[in-house]
């Protein structure tokens, strides 16, 4: 028979500091900053290394600010859209906007505050305030807490015990530790109370789909790249410098009217004529709606959307007066009307060419394909959208478009269409177009990029009428030209690998560091980061009052 030997008392203690950070690292979940303090005693007694403790508690502190934020954006909002509480929509859409503007020294606000910490996270996740902001500050706020609670309470060991006299007693962190779970229970009993199963596995599903996952879990390995191409190509803002004939390169804040500008001068058979609107109200914008429209005989439907804007937001198909009157009411941003492109096929050509280069080059192209569901006679759009196989993934995202007609029933085998903007972000579905490139469109797609002065590298949006149209280079749209930041958006094809979606964006932003650096040598002057900063401030204040895209 074998003998069991008993744990040798070195080894023990070999696995002691891992214990004692994993505590701390839990007590947090329950209250975090007694967590940090007892481990800032520890720390004036030596009891834990200052590694150990900061990593443990700042870690803890921070996934436990993640978890509420997640708990009320998921689970709280969709129990708050199944339910008759979703009357209230227009009020949470304006609380969205207040939050939107003021929510960094809420959130900055309510770290010094315990007690404000719970209601503040629950309201950010509830009120969708984007992740990447939200753990951007909470970690910020998080890593220098930690650091303030471990310092004062090892400076300070003796007379924060005085402090904590409250938790001396056993008996009370018990009970606020019971307290603690009783209003978790009764939160979590209360957002799975119209628990869906058939929803819940939906949005499961989409982190199974990296197509799917949000911005702050797929992008970080492009944030590593970018950093790497700054340091090999010795400028963090080349990028900006890649279309010196676009703003900021077309990265941030570059305004759509101005390159469908150019176009429409130089390419005007290919464009979709848009014009901006005057006026600083919405009355005085319809009335130049109105003008523009007589006057370039422009008739519904026609397109309205956000002169600074990405990834579809704000995109109005617009079919008759009141609805144009309905949207001008929404936002005060700079907006353009575009003649409708019919179409009605769309693609996206990525495009490049080096500065001094006779010849550019087609680096991607992208189907895209507008998803509809077709109708039983039995069942609501929501109930078809949620039965879809892939539907289902963006169910919020059409659902919010539809409003109260994701509750109608269509007749057997009326069409439904979902999506009207072609972005992967609003519901298109977007598959790996490069059988359409040709010698013919690659050459048409070079003549009219040569003619955009300062253009070299970016994506065009366009609609066609077939593929042999498409293929020859002939009877199509653009309906936008976007720079540097653009993506060759066929990486999202389902059928892609994760790998090969990377692989194409890290050769992306090879070609757009080395243009850019080009362009520095030959004299074109990149954007400050502090300038880039102020754009995108300015544009997040922006688009926060856009309605929902069609």
């Amino acid at each position: 028979m074998t003998e069991v030997l008993p744990l040798a008392p070195h080894a023990i203690a070999e696995w002691m500091p891992f214990w004692k950070a994993a505590g701390f690292f839990f007590a947090t979940f329950v209250l975090e900053d007694v967590a940090a303090v007892g481990a800032g005693l520890l720390l004036a007694a030596g009891s834990i290394s200052w590694p150990a403790a900061f990593t443990a508690c700042f870690l803890g502190i921070w996934f436990g600010d993640a978890g509420l934020y997640a708990l009320a954006r998921f689970a709280g909002r969709g129990w708050f859209e199944r339910s008759s509480l979703r009357k209230f929509s227009a009020r949470v859409a304006r609380s969205e906007q207040w939050f939107a503007a003021r929510g960094t020294p809420i959130l900055i606000f309510s770290r010094l505050v315990p007690g404000l910490r719970l209601p503040t996270y629950l309201a950010a996740g509830f009120l969708r305030i984007p992740a990447p902001r939200f753990l951007l500050i909470t970690g910020l706020a998080a890593l220098v807490w930690t650091f303030v609670i471990l310092l004062l309470a090892q400076t300070f060991g003796g007379q924060v015990l005085k402090w904590l006299g409250a938790y001396k007693a056993g008996g009370r962190l018990l009970l606020g530790t019971g307290l603690a779970l009783f209003f978790s229970l009764q939160l979590l009993r209360r957002a799975f109370a119209d628990f869906d199963a058939r929803q819940f596995s939906a949005r499961l599903g989409r982190w199974t789909h990296w197509e799917f996952w949000p911005m702050w879990l797929f992008y970080p390995p492009v944030a590593l790249y970018y950093l790497w191409l700054a340091v090999k190509y010795r400028g963090a803002m080349l990028p900006t410098a890649a279309n010196p004939g676009i703003f900021s390169g077309g990265i941030v804040g570059e305004s759509k009217m101005a390159t469908l500008t150019d176009l429409m001068h130089t390419s005007p058979e290919f464009t979709a004529e848009a014009e901006l609107l005057a006026g600083d109200s919405a009355k005085g914008r319809l009335i130049s709606l109105r003008e523009i429209c007589e006057r370039r005989n422009i008739s519904h439907p026609f397109i309205l959307k956000p002169d600074l804007g990405q990834r579809g937001a704000g995109i109005k198909l617009i079919r008759s007066e009141a609805q144009a009157e309905a949207y001008l009411q929404t936002t005060r941003a700079p907006l353009l009307v575009q003649r409708f492109a019919a179409g009605p096929q769309e693609a996206g050509i990525f495009y490049y060419r080096f500065p001094g280069e006779a010849r550019g080059r087609i680096f991607a192209i992208t189907e895209k394909i507008f998803p509809a569901i077709t109708g039983d006679g039995k069942s609501t759009i929501a109930e078809l959208i949620w039965r879809d196989d892939r539907a289902r993934f963006m169910a919020n995202k059409y659902l919010q478009r539809l409003g109260s007609r994701q509750n109608e029933v269509p007749a057997a085998g009326e069409t439904q269409p979902l999506v009207q903007a072609g972005n992967h972000a609003q519901g298109c579905i977007f598959r790996d177009g490069m059988r359409w490139n040709t010698p013919a469109l690659e050459e048409r797609i070079d003549e009219i990029s040569k003619n955009v002065s300062g253009f070299f590298i970016g994506r065009y949006d366009l609609r066609f009428a077939s593929e042999e149209d498409l293929r020859a280079g002939k009877n199509f749209q653009i309906i936008e030209l976007n720079g540097a930041a653009a993506e060759a958006t066929s990486i999202y094809d389902a059928r892609n690998s994760l790998w090969s979606a990377y692989r194409t964006l890290f050769r992306q932003w090879e070609l757009v560091f080395a243009i850019g650096a080009e362009n520095r040598r030959r004299g074109a002057v990149p954007m400050t980061f502090l300038r880039c900063c102020r754009e995108w401030r300015n544009y997040s204040a922006l688009a926060v009052t856009y309605p929902a895209a069609d």
